[in-house]
């Protein structure tokens, strides 16, 4: 069974759900100081006896609990209940990711990171059959993503890419290079791109090679370079917020996009060097080169016949709704005996 999630930007409204829960505690407390303002806690326990805390707790228990369904509703998660074999016809398109430090400089808004990011998910949404697979690399290469014709799935892994999934820092295009060629798991496939987003900073001039013998193998590169020439300092941030920049020796260290370099890495394969400040561009660049590729047939299996589950999880909403609207704050019988909160003794 595979899952996917239809609306999830409706889980922001479990935000509204704490805010809930402090409002009664909020009411809770006033009731309990206006009432003193009249009474004692005794002559307030001979005047209501079956008021119960514990029912009222409960009652909140399962506003929160219909509303949580509710979202979940809302979101709508799907169900693919088949796999099954098809036939496409495409290409093998492979993102290598600059997730360095450097990529968190901020001279192209946001920043150079989430500029790629959002370079390699429009160029994603332009894709047909074709398969993609992410590649992320900073001190290390690591498979983001084995090659696969979910696009969704593509854009889903790719908003999680950041600097911490790497064990080390610096920047390994070359292990990049060399776990791409692994990712081309059909030897019949005559179109396969290799795409680079960096910065260029710190590449090595050996890379050159590496990226030769990748083109020998039949693999085209291209190359987006994001960030300015003119530089900027890399932030150092702690939830969200700037605490400093980062330093060497003292002196705040300045980030500069590399162009030559990666004009030079996408030369010897003979691929084209394409500037990614503007998202556009590279999008429609990479868009004309894979429109304008030879297709080839593939097998790939794939979840079909995605069925909406939203009405469970309405049902169950609307269950528990139904019953904070029908459960009483009075105490019954058997609440009595339970009277976890020790009502009997005030």
């Amino acid at each position: 069974m595979l899952y996917r999630l239809e609306e999830p930007i409706y889980f922001y409204l479990f935000a509204a759900i704490p805010i809930i829960v402090v409002i009664f505690l909020l009411v809770f407390w006033w009731k309990k100081r206006t009432q003193k303002k009249f009474a004692s806690d005794g002559l307030l326990i001979k005047l209501a006896p079956n008021v119960s805390v514990f029912k009222s707790v409960l009652k909140l228990f399962f506003f929160i609990i219909g509303i949580s369904f509710l979202i979940l509703a809302l979101v709508n998660p799907k169900m693919g209940t088949k796999l099954k074999t098809v036939k496409r016809e495409g290409v093998d398109v492979v993102f290598a990711l600059d997730v360095s430090r450097s990529m968190l400089a901020e001279d192209i808004a946001p920043n150079r990171l989430e500029k790629s990011k959002q370079i390699i998910s429009k160029i994603i949404d332009k894709l047909g059959s074709d398969r993609v697979g992410i590649i992320i690399y900073a001190g290390n290469a690591y498979p983001l993503l084995p090659i696969t014709t979910d696009h969704a799935a593509a854009k889903m892994f790719l908003q999680n890419a950041n600097p911490d999934l790497v064990s080390s820092q610096g920047t390994a295009i070359n292990d990049a290079l060399d776990l791409a060629k692994t990712y081309y798991n059909n030897d019949e496939q005559t179109n396969r791109f290799l795409i680079i987003i960096s910065d260029g900073e710190d590449h090595q001039e050996e890379t050159k090679q590496l990226a030769q013998n990748i083109s020998n193998d039949g693999i085209k590169v291209y190359t987006i370079g994001v960030g300015t020439e003119k530089g900027a300092p890399i932030p150092l941030k702690i939830n969200g917020s700037l605490i400093g920049y980062k330093k060497y020796k003292g002196e705040t260290v300045l980030t500069k996009r590399n162009s030559e370099l990666l004009k030079g890495v996408a030369n010897a394969a003979d691929g084209e060097y394409i500037d990614g400040n503007l998202t556009d561009k590279p999008v429609k660049a990479i868009e004309d080169i894979i429109t304008n590729a030879q297709k080839s047939e593939f097998e790939t299996k794939q979840f079909s016949d995605y069925k909406d589950q939203f009405q469970w999880f309405l049902g169950i909403g609307i269950l528990f709704l139904v019953l904070d609207i029908f459960l009483l704050d009075k105490k019954t019988k058997w609440l009595r005996k339970v009277d976890l909160f020790n009502e009997e003794d005030k």
